[in-house]
């Protein structure tokens, strides 16, 4: 499984501090609990996904490539975030492309 993390990576403010070593255990599927990945959808009808890091120990989520747009602290959070990266990419673009705006800017 290959995972590729944008460069202006949206986290919580749990992670600010520790985005690094968050990364890194993500990077090397140690268990960590509620973090939330947000990424772009492998479908082309989604604008973002975002599930619990623990998914990555099944073999289905092994598979796939990932870019991460985004570090959540829990369910809601991710909810926000995701909330977050639509404002600013309705405010940027007037469009709601999240996965065009997010993809230029890799």
């Amino acid at each position: 499984m290959k995972i590729e993390f944008y460069r202006n990576l949206y986290v919580s403010e749990r992670f600010e501090k520790k985005k690094e070593k968050t990364i890194r255990k993500i990077l090397e599927h140690k268990f960590q609990t509620d973090v939330y990945l947000i990424t772009l959808p492998h479908g082309e009808h989604n604008q973002l996904e975002f599930f619990d890091s623990v998914l990555l120990k099944q073999k289905i989520f092994r598979k796939p490539s990932y870019f991460v747009v985004g570090i959540a602290d829990g369910y809601d959070e991710a909810i926000f975030l995701v909330e977050k990266i639509m404002k600013e990419v309705y405010d940027e673009t007037g469009t709601l492309n999240a996965r065009e705006f997010l993809e230029h800017r890799r």
